[in-house]
């Protein structure tokens, strides 16, 4: 694809905000930063079934007026946080949908 086309899907994406931002590594792989939804707050990834559910996987979590850090299996998603999200085109915007 050509980069001028790679860039408007990633724009397409943003504008619909509920994706703070979006990059597609492949034909069906991408990657989300979006707010926690409301659905996980107070869980730990592990309890939230986001795999199991979503079949998407949290890369990397930012607590509010924090920075980014590995998200673990123990980690507890709080109200505010952001979360870097990975998985299909199709689950990672339904994830984004959530918030």
């Amino acid at each position: 694809m050509a980069p001028e086309f790679d860039m408007g899907e990633r724009i397409a994406h943003l504008v619909t905000g509920r994706m703070l931002d979006y990059i597609e590594f492949d034909e069906d792989f991408a990657m989300v930063r979006t707010t926690a939804p409301d659905a996980v707050v107070g869980m730990t990834l592990t309890d939230s079934g986001l795999r199991e559910h979503f079949h998407v996987t949290v890369v990397a979590i930012k607590p509010r007026n924090g920075e980014f850090t590995y998200a673990t299996p123990q980690t507890v998603v709080s109200d505010g946080d952001e979360l870097i999200v990975s998985g299909s085109i199709a689950c990672v915007e339904s994830f984004a949908d959530l918030v």
